[in-house]
């Protein structure tokens, strides 16, 4: 599954997502779509999920900008850091930040050093380097602008831990390393979601063939989970998802309790009106209901 995000310092918030189609597993498309009509949404549903990963991807992108969203940057993991990819989304007019992978055949840069281990081993004794951490890990860094085929100029940040070098491009080079490396530190917050996702509202945990029925689940636990998030937004006592989730479920099944009980005292005023109608045992009983509702249902019944 391909899926888009929006993502702020506050809340995080499912915007898309589309479910590729295996290679493996692929058909023909008569095979499956021969029951759809061309022009519903179910039969687009099918075609794009024969559409590569980082298209998808591209695909949405372009959606959400086209339904007004509006963003910063496009942050997205090493799966997706291609050049074609970054040129695809700046032609949308969106900068992509990403960990790139350390792939020569990838990533090839012109000028003197041509991969990232040699512009790295060939800046790093010149570079003045910076010290940061996260967490409990530490680590040094430094950035540089470089020149690309396809994208032209393009930022990278060299962050090394005493365990491994990781390396952070921008095709915004107007920001700084230490920018770069706290947007991407985001990415704990959308992978935060997609935990509370399948934790909560069972996303992952669809037990259906059916391309149509997946849909339509992960979209209602996709929404609920927006909700939940908008809720936490409002509130201005902000908790985990999960202790939103809990309290929120807790409130529902109090209501519930509440509202059975309120129509079963309904039924019981129409069964008795009758037979106490203009009686001050009929006045007694509605202001002990009126009572009991309001402290049941949090507001008070008049008759």
């Amino acid at each position: 599954m391909v899926s888009l995000a929006y993502s702020d310092e506050h809340s995080t918030f499912q915007l898309d997502f589309s479910l590729r189609l295996n290679t493996s597993r692929r058909h023909e498309m008569a095979d499956f779509t021969k029951v759809l009509h061309h022009k519903s949404n179910g039969y687009k549903r099918r075609t794009e999920g024969l559409d590569g990963k980082n298209t998808l991807a591209i695909t949405m992108v372009k959606r959400a900008l086209q339904m007004g969203i509006d963003a910063d940057y496009l942050l997205v993991d090493s799966w997706y850091a291609k050049p074609q990819f970054f040129e695809d989304a700046k032609l949308l007019g969106i900068d992509t930040i990403a960990r790139l992978p350390n792939n020569s055949r990838i990533w090839n840069f012109q000028g003197k050093h041509k991969t990232i281990n040699a512009i790295y081993d060939g800046l790093k004794p010149q570079k003045r380097t910076f010290a940061g951490h996260h967490g409990k890990i530490r680590y040094t860094y430094f950035d540089h602008v470089v020149h690309h085929q396809i994208l032209g100029r393009i930022k990278l940040v060299f962050l090394s831990t005493h365990k491994e070098l990781l390396v952070f491009a921008s095709t915004d080079t107007t920001r700084t390393g230490k920018e770069i490396i706290d947007i991407y530190k985001k990415r704990w917050n959308i992978e935060q979601g997609y935990k509370d996702l399948r934790e909560y509202f069972g996303f992952g945990k669809e037990e259906n063939r059916i391309y149509e029925a997946l849909i339509a689940r992960i979209t209602l636990s996709m929404f609920t989970y927006n909700l939940l998030v908008y809720i936490n937004r409002v509130n201005h006592e902000p908790k985990t998802l999960g202790e939103l989730f809990r309290d929120l479920e807790c409130e529902l099944q109090a209501l519930a309790i509440s509202m059975q009980l309120f129509l079963q005292i309904l039924t019981n005023i129409a069964n008795i009106h009758q037979n106490l109608k203009g009686s001050k045992e009929l006045q007694h009983l509605v202001a002990v209901i009126g009572a009991y509702t309001k402290k049941e249902l949090g507001f008070m019944c008049e008759s």
